[in-house]
């Protein structure tokens, strides 16, 4: 048998889901471009701008502090969490055979080799380790933003100005966003384990929720561009 009649369906509907997402995410960068206030991401990027400059000229330390502390935590969070489902996907690994079996009983025109599942256990873990690096490197920037968040403005310290740490705190942001995407992204690749049709309903399936999620509240938009 070919590579192709082998593990055709299994890699085309890979291709196919990775397809539908990248274009998804591009039809939301498009729609961001041309309103800035169209998804919750650009919204939060505005909301951390302002805050960070309310909390350097007001010095409302104890608030500064209560929110690094919350969205630090909830990175950490999420990152033992990432730890543990690899820990986890690193076990279903060595226990390929004795699963086989039942992980393929709805597996109707995928491979059910044990190189596939191998390869599908290996997806997963780069997904996982993705999101455990972007949460880690939240939390390691939400720690500098504290230590910047105290700094005087009568320093008149070019590099650690409002704007300056805003952006640090949106990078921070944008990392716990990847996070949080590598784990939307986990569930249609979960799905793939019990077969490649599956992979792509679940994928179709998670697009519009995706949408969802991501869509700024139609008010928000209407006051941001009235504004």
């Amino acid at each position: 048998m070919s590579f192709y009649s082998t593990y055709g369906t299994d890699l085309l509907s890979f291709v196919l889901c990775a397809l539908l997402l990248t274009a998804y995410h591009l039809f939301l960068r498009r729609k961001v471009r041309k309103n800035p206030a169209y998804s919750v991401q650009a919204v939060n990027t505005i909301a951390r701008t302002a805050w960070v400059e309310n909390i350097m000229e007001n010095g409302k330390d104890i608030l500064a502090v209560q929110t690094l502390r919350n969205s630090t935590m909830a990175a950490t969070f999420l990152a033992s969490t990432s730890v543990l489902l690899i820990m986890g996907v690193l076990s279903l690994s060595g226990q390929g055979d004795k699963l086989e079996g039942t992980w393929h009983t709805l597996n109707a025109i995928g491979a059910k080799h044990s190189e596939m599942w191998l390869l599908k256990l290996l997806v997963m873990l780069l997904d996982l380790f993705i999101a455990f690096f972007s949460f880690s490197m939240s939390i390691r920037i939400y720690n500098h933003v504290g230590y910047m968040l105290n700094v005087p403005l009568n320093l008149n310290h070019k590099a650690i100005s409002p704007a300056h740490v805003a952006v640090h705190l949106n990078r921070a942001g944008k990392f716990y966003s990847i996070g949080m995407r590598a784990y939307y992204f986990l569930v249609p690749l979960v799905f793939w384990l019990f077969g490649p049709h599956f992979m792509v309903l679940a994928t179709v399936v998670l697009i519009p929720i995706l949408y969802h999620l991501d869509r700024a509240p139609k008010i928000l938009v209407d006051d941001y561009n009235a504004a």
